[in-house]
């Protein structure tokens, strides 16, 4: 951390730019997301703490936001507009949060920028004060500089010199005895020979055409402000069309030829998203910036994603991070990395936490925020992308949904290309903690794209753990009832067996197959209304000793009872005519269904119901399946992952996917 005699600043009237590049702007938030406060600002910077839980032995007030007419106030604060606000005589506002602290040591370890300037334009009385952290989390004051008067202009040059671990500078505003009012504040660094690149922003939709619309309007309202984003392409696969959605057309008109809506069967995320690299390529743009379509956006994130990325010593992908749209203070997903023996990806960094809520902890008491994340990845809810490495190493794998975003990130590793997860560069997107997309639909592309992403990049003989761990989660399949999904992991595993040739083809069609599945079992099939089933009657009481999860020695005994009583022993008379208990989608695990004979479980989303109902028969039959084609996968593991290694540059290229889009699109290409 660097100290206050290593740091240069002065104090200005007025300051020119020279070549002075703004690296990201101080954002407020916008009138109808004040619940996001916390991201954006903290009214108690005097403490430096955590805000304590409700219940908690120390207690401390959350920010309240009230609205009045054109401003938001709080005891501290009025927030004017987005990027200006004042500051109540004798208050404090910090800026050491999400959107407004400077990520120092990803500048510092990423780009050649050694030294930042951080400029605040103020009216009124009081102080700027400059902090900064280290790896550890530990907060170091570093200047305080005294403003006073109209438009004052305060700067301070901070160098990154010891941020090579980790560490923020952020700054924070002391009212004196009359309000201070903020009229903005940058962070810059010098721009000499760096080049603004151009951006294609894509959004893939399926049936989501409000959302679009809802964000093309934010990025026309900060177009002034996103010089570099050159179009705006949607493209719809659904059946409910953006160009019908009441104001499209007003949207259209605004934004002239720089929004393109395209028509596509649908082809998945991977069939979307893959056209929007197609589309970007095409056009001549520097770089693809990837986005979902049900998420919200921080327009000033879209700028800052590509201003690093101009930064970077060589080209990069740059993602941002998941906020919770349903708990916008809380960021679901700091970053991802892929442990290469199991082949399966999750958190990466010790310690991260996931749901992280700023409400109940700011920046300054989250020690491991503060030390710098290294990825392997960045999910397309939101990632950018230079076309210079889709030139090189091709467009996203045909897989529909579902690893498509993980093998491209570890397709770019292996060709010497860095993934970086950007603080401050975020969305708010519907997280999946209420959802369980492996006994979904979506049960076939899990596994089936983990096998091909394992049969194309695993460094071990044979995958590693990939393929014990998958025949694990089928016998839990088969001993919770889940049927459905268990055929659709034995349908993945023949497809995967048969090569990377038909992989394009398979594209409009798995899915279409996957769905018809569903409706022979009813373990997928799902009512609303729980009196649409029989009531439940159990068989005899439970014996609640056994719900806990075994553990040790009683998980193989469990197990291997299960397993005979599955395969073997004929279901209880009744059983198929009434559920013998229901369940929470919380308690439906392996250990308490396999002690039944049918059960009734609600969705994991709460949304309704699915009978699951024990059948010897298919247990048997898809158990057998499962293991005869997994031998085959063992004993064709080196023959698969030299085909499919050699088919990859073939099946990810601007040829083969132009031909998928011209066969799937209604305007052609």
């Amino acid at each position: 951390m660097s100290t206050t005699t290593e740091t240069a600043a002065r104090t200005t009237d007025e300051s020119g730019a020279g070549a002075l590049r703004v690296l990201q702007e101080v954002v407020l938030p916008a009138k109808d997301r004040l619940a996001t406060q916390p991201l954006y600002m903290d009214t108690r910077a005097d403490t430096g703490a955590a805000v304590q839980p409700e219940d908690g032995a120390r207690k401390s007030s959350p920010i309240v936001v009230n609205v009045a007419s054109e401003t938001a106030a709080t005891d501290a604060l009025a927030i004017l507009d987005r990027h200006r606000l004042r500051v109540h005589a004798r208050a404090t506002v910090s800026f050491a949060t999400y959107f407004n602290a400077f990520p120092a040591s990803y500048w510092r370890h990423n780009t050649h920028v050694r030294e930042v300037v951080l400029r605040v334009r103020t009216t009124g009385r009081g102080t700027v004060s400059v902090y900064g952290s280290n790896a550890r989390g530990e907060s170091v004051p570093v200047s305080v500089h005294e403003v006073a008067g109209a438009e004052h202009t305060t700067e301070a040059v901070l160098p990154l010199k010891a941020f090579a671990d980790g560490g923020w500078y952020w700054f924070d505003l002391t009212a004196a005895d009359e309000d201070l009012e903020l009229r903005g504040a940058e962070w810059l660094a010098d721009g000499t020979g760096i080049p603004e690149g151009s951006v294609t922003l894509q959004i893939t939709t399926m049936n989501k055409p409000s959302y679009c619309l809802r964000n093309a309007r934010l990025l026309f309202d900060q177009r002034e402000r996103l010089p570099q984003v050159r179009e705006v392409v949607i493209v719809d696969q659904g059946n409910q069309k953006v160009v019908d959605e009441p104001g499209f057309r007003e949207v259209q008109e605004r934004f002239g030829e720089r929004l393109r809506v395209l028509d596509q069967a649908n082809l998945g995320g991977a069939g979307g998203f893959a056209r929007g690299m197609y589309e970007a390529v095409r056009a001549g743009s520097d770089y693809v910036l990837l986005m979902d379509d049900d998420v919200e956006i921080e327009p000033e994130a879209v700028r800052r994603i590509s201003v690093f990325a101009d930064f970077c010593k060589r080209p990069t992908l740059v993602g941002g991070h998941m906020i919770d749209l349903l708990n916008p203070t809380k960021i679901h997903n700091f970053g991802e990395e892929m442990d290469p023996y199991s082949f399966q990806y999750g958190p990466a960094g010790e310690g991260v936490e996931i749901g992280h809520d700023f409400r109940h902890s700011n920046l300054r008491a989250t020690p491991w925020m503060h030390r710098r994340i290294e990825v392997d990845y960045n999910a397309w809810w939101m990632c950018l992308i230079p076309t210079s490495v889709i030139r090189e190493i091709g467009l996203a794998l045909p897989v529909f949904i579902k690893w498509d975003d993980v093998e491209y990130g570890v397709r770019a590793k292996a060709a010497g290309y860095r993934t970086v997860s950007l603080p401050g560069v975020a969305v708010w997107h519907l997280a999946w903690a209420d959802k369980d997309d492996t006994i979904s639909w979506q049960a076939y592309f899990h596994k089936r794209n983990q096998l091909v992403a394992a049969l194309l990049h695993s460094p071990f003989e044979r995958g590693g753990e990939v393929l014990g761990r998958n025949g694990i989660k089928d016998l839990r399949h088969v001993l919770s009832m889940q049927y459905f999904a268990e055929e659709a992991r034995v349908l993945a595993l023949r497809d995967v067996l048969a090569g990377p040739e038909a992989l394009h083809e398979l594209l409009p069609q798995r899915i279409r197959d996957v769905r018809r599945m569903m409706t022979q079992h009813s373990d997928a099939v799902y009512e609303a209304d729980l009196d649409a089933y029989p009531a439940v009657a159990p068989a005899k009481p439970a014996r609640t000793r056994r719900l806990s999860s075994p553990h040790g020695l009683k998980v193989l005994t469990s197990a291997a009872t299960a397993v005979v009583r599955h395969l073997a022993v004929s279901p209880g008379a009744g059983a198929q005519e009434h559920p013998q208990v229901h369940l929470p989608y919380q308690d439906a695990r392996w250990w308490r269904l396999a002690r039944y004979d049918s059960a009734l479980v609600t969705a994991s989303d709460g949304t309704g119901y699915t009978w699951y109902k024990r059948s010897p028969k298919d247990a048997r039959a898809l158990l057998t399946e499962s293991a005869r084609l997994h031998a085959q996968l063992v004993l064709r593991w080196p023959e698969l992952s030299r085909r499919y290694r050699e088919a990859l540059p073939a099946i990810t290229s601007l040829e083969a996917w132009e031909e998928t889009f011209r066969e799937h699109s209604e305007i052609g290409v």
